[in-house]
């Protein structure tokens, strides 16, 4: 299946609609579906990883007929930009938005983040805004490499958000499908890539201090993390300019 950055028709019949990108997660992805009481939208499993992640979902979806969740198989890695941006390509509802497969973020606060859509064009989540509650902190390195890396997007891309990485962001879908087509990252930078061609076009983002929880087991490593700089070089001074 090959991810395409289009358009699609909205349903007016859906409320939201919620992208899990989930590589090789079938051990966490259950917890995280059944732990869901109620979700007035629909739930967008990206599945490109080698485990059982999508055969886990789909069984799910047979048995939690109460939720709208669909399944997106791949045969090839993606990256975590790469699923986010197939999953809202084919997000079908007017608000829309993605959030991470471990659970660190709960769906009531990926709630509380659309409603404030009412007012704004995106909403972000935010682990270091003024406000937000950390239940279980992330260890001393990984915070100070977390605001190394704030350092250089504020000084790269001028966005003065205090965290531009946690895994809870929704925006009014007429938003992102207008930025959708000249998105480059396939990566964990992609966040960085999607805010700043949303606030370069003129949408507005508001930052939300978030309940959020350390569940562990990274999915980002060194080597990402110097993959993650590169790629935001490549996207500030090469083909990326807005």
């Amino acid at each position: 299946m090959q991810v395409v950055p289009h358009t699609m028709t909205t349903d007016p019949e859906l409320s939201y609609s919620l992208v899990i990108p989930a590589y090789n997660e079938e051990f966490r992805i259950s917890p995280l579906l059944l732990g869901i009481d109620r979700f007035e939208g629909e739930l967008i499993v990206v599945c490109d990883g080698t485990d059982r992640t999508a055969d886990v979902v789909e069984s799910i979806a047979i048995r939690r007929a109460d939720l709208r969740i669909r399944c997106l198989r791949f045969d090839h890695r993606l990256g975590k930009g790469g699923g986010v941006l197939a999953g809202l390509a084919a997000a079908q509802a007017p608000f829309v938005g993605y959030f991470d497969a471990d659970g660190s973020t709960t769906i009531g606060e990926m709630l509380r983040l659309f409603t404030i859509l009412s007012s704004t064009d995106c909403a972000i989540g935010s682990r270091w805004a003024p406000g937000s509650k950390l239940m279980v902190r992330q260890g001393l390195m990984r915070r100070m490499e977390s605001r190394g890396f704030n350092l250089i997007i504020r000084i790269l891309f001028g966005l003065t958000f205090h965290d531009t990485q946690c895994g809870a962001k929704v925006f009014r879908k007429t938003a992102v499908d207008s930025v959708l087509p000249s998105m480059i990252s396939r990566g964990f930078e992609f966040d960085v890539e999607l805010l700043w061609r949303l606030r370069s076009a003129g949408f507005t983002i508001t930052e939300v201090p978030i309940e959020w929880q350390n569940k562990g087991d990274s999915r980002v490593r060194k080597r990402d993390m110097i993959n993650m700089l590169a790629g935001l070089f490549t996207i500030r001074f090469h083909k990326g300019r807005p």
